[in-house]
């Protein structure tokens, strides 16, 4: 197979241009440019001409101000172990590894072909050498496509009228299951104030080549309580990178404390919501014991008195050496993705749960019920797959505020969300159809109010109802927007949404010096405004404005409903002492 992927393409590239270049080079090609926006295929004569357009093209021939990338073009079904690595130093000594099966090198081009036993160890090859220095030399690594992949790959058809489509997705019924990717969930930790100039280093050179590294990105979160001994860092890497930019974080600090002298033992402190604490510690300790056994280290977890309504998360307390400390990161990190999966396959994320109206045999409250089901679907492409915070956090507060409703509070919320007004045809539908079918299945009252102005780029859309009817009501017009192309195939559905407070507890929201809004944007990743000097309207009510994609809505809309709930709690008046509430009169 000798068809190449060309990457890096600029808008101003043409066909005549690549024509040029393969030419001025005197590399054959077998067929016409396909050019795509960003990026382009061609199909070489041989092999031959496919690795001499690679050698001299890739990284090393520029098209209207942007470097070529250049790399076979290869099918997702027939990635599967072999790894080409390109740009070697030619003086450099090969071994076959235990993890190879074969290595085939040419001293003159620096050209390795490697071919792995698994998948999984070719994938993390490629995410770990891709773009790392060896003597000065940018490793560059590509995928050598598998011809026998494509022999066991699905057989041909899919839906009517297409061709097949790769590989069966992951559940479908009657087929084989897929290997399951590891779970993608950051790594915080919190590191003495006073080490984080060290971890950033001169103009940023060391946090630059931690994330270069370990294949990572890495959050500092220098602004977070000003003044604190402490700062929590976020790690966005696999579960092996993560471990690795941990790692050297803590070598780095270990190094700048002997350079500056300072005494005091330096643990590893670990943040973990307080949902996965539990099964982290296990029954009577075990698990918890076991790491530490384990990995020869001494593990405290902060007390559940620290928790907060902003602040979910505990602090595992890691103390012994680095390499130590480094194991027991990785058990507890594993502990924690397991919980983490078990919980989204419990809730199915997509999100597959219950009628959340009805009351277990007990009387308790349930979010899943085996009864009367119904199906709330997330449409895959609205956002990113929440954190496991947001998502316990959204639902976490569904089940306490509809436990209220059951006891009697005011049962309905008044969402006002802003949707652009091309889209106000696809929400209502044909004949209204598709606006009440909405309306039906989320138990809400949804509206369309009229255009304000002349020319409006915004529509205004009344939901009321009940949390768990806000919730399905949002989720599916935020998943129409997208199915309907109203946003880029790649861009997250970010919508405006206006709640009303009363104005004497606009002041709650806000909090001291705006602390209360500036923690509750941290947590919920949402832009969270209270306008100054509004205008209360007759019912003494003021505008919340909460913008930002679904889940970071939602979880927004929560902690200020449970704001306001706090503050009617406090608002009523307590019977006074001696007296008794009066009966009521029976007929």
């Amino acid at each position: 197979m000798n068809k190449l992927y060309i990457g890096n393409v600029s808008a101003e590239a043409s066909e005549e241009d690549f024509e040029t270049i393969f030419e001025q080079w005197k590399i054959p090609h077998s067929g016409p440019f396909l050019l795509k926006t960003g990026y382009a295929f061609v199909d070489c004569l041989d092999e031959k001409a496919a690795m001499k357009a690679i050698d001299v093209l890739s990284g090393k021939v520029e098209l209207h101000g942007k470097l070529l990338e250049v790399e076979h073009s290869v099918p997702k079904r027939q990635r599967n172990c072999k790894l080409q690595i390109r740009n070697i130093p030619p003086h450099m000594q090969w071994e076959v590894s235990a993890n190879c099966f074969q290595v085939n090198t040419d001293t003159e081009t620096a050209v390795v072909n490697v071919r792995y036993a698994a998948k999984d160890q070719a994938r993390l090859a490629m995410e770990k050498l891709n773009g790392s220095m060896m003597e000065n030399y940018a490793l560059k690594v590509s995928y050598i496509p598998d011809e026998t992949a494509s022999a066991e790959g699905p057989p041909a058809g899919g839906r009517r009228g297409f061709g097949a489509r790769g590989p069966p997705r992951a559940g479908s019924p009657g087929l084989g299951a897929r290997p399951k990717d590891p779970i993608i969930i950051p790594l915080r930790i919190m590191v003495p104030t006073q080490f984080v100039g060290a971890i950033i280093g001169k103009e940023g050179n060391t946090i630059r080549n931690i994330t270069k590294q370990t294949h990572s990105k890495i959050d500092i979160h220098r602004k977070e309580n000003a003044g604190a001994a402490e700062k929590p860092i976020t790690i966005h890497s696999t579960p092996e990178g993560c471990s690795s930019a941990c790692t050297t974080i803590m070598e780095i600090m270990q190094k700048e404390a002997a350079e500056t002298k300072f005494t005091e033992e330096i643990p590893l402190k670990i943040l973990a919501h307080n949902n996965f604490v539990g099964r982290l510690i296990g029954k009577e300790g075990r698990n918890l014991k076991k790491i530490e056994q384990d990995t020869g280290t001494k593990i405290t977890i902060s007390s559940l008195q620290d928790l907060t309504l902003y602040n979910p998360e505990r602090t595992i307390t890691v103390t012994g050496p680095i390499e130590a400390c480094a194991r027991a990161e990785e058990e507890v990190m594993k502990k924690i993705r397991e919980s983490y999966e078990s919980d989204m396959a419990a809730m199915n994320v997509s999100i597959k749960y219950n009628n959340v109206n009805q009351l277990t045999s007990d009387g308790k409250f349930s979010l899943i019920q085996s009864r009367r089901r119904w199906t709330a679907t997330l449409p895959k492409r609205v956002v990113s797959v929440p954190s496991a915070d947001t998502l316990t956090g959204i639902l976490g507060s569904i089940q306490n505020q509809q436990c209220c409703l059951l006891q009697g509070h005011p049962e309905s919320e008044t969402v006002h969300l802003f949707i652009p007004a091309l889209a106000v045809g696809a929400i209502i539908g044909k004949q209204g159809q598709h606006i009440k079918q909405l309306s039906h299945f989320a138990g809400a009252s949804i509206k369309i109010a009229p255009a304000e102005g002349a020319d409006p780029k915004l529509r205004k859309v009344i939901i009321s109802g009940p949390p768990e009817a806000q919730f399905k009501a949002q989720c599916r017009l935020f998943g129409k927007l997208k199915e309907e192309n109203f946003f880029g195939p790649k861009e997250e559905v970010k919508l405006e949404a206006h709640i009303k407070v009363p104005s004497f507890a606009a002041g709650r929201v806000i909090g001291k010096g705006g602390k209360t809004v500036n923690e509750l944007q941290n947590l919920t990743c949402a832009e969270v405004v209270v306008p100054r000097d509004q205008t209360p309207d007759e019912n003494d009510q003021v505008i919340v404005k909460i913008s930002g994609h679904f889940f970071a809505c939602q979880l927004a809309q929560r902690k200020i409903q449970e704001i306001l709930a706090q503050v009617r709690r406090q608002q009523q008046p307590k019977p006074s002492s001696g007296t008794q509430t009066p009966q009521p009169r029976r007929k």
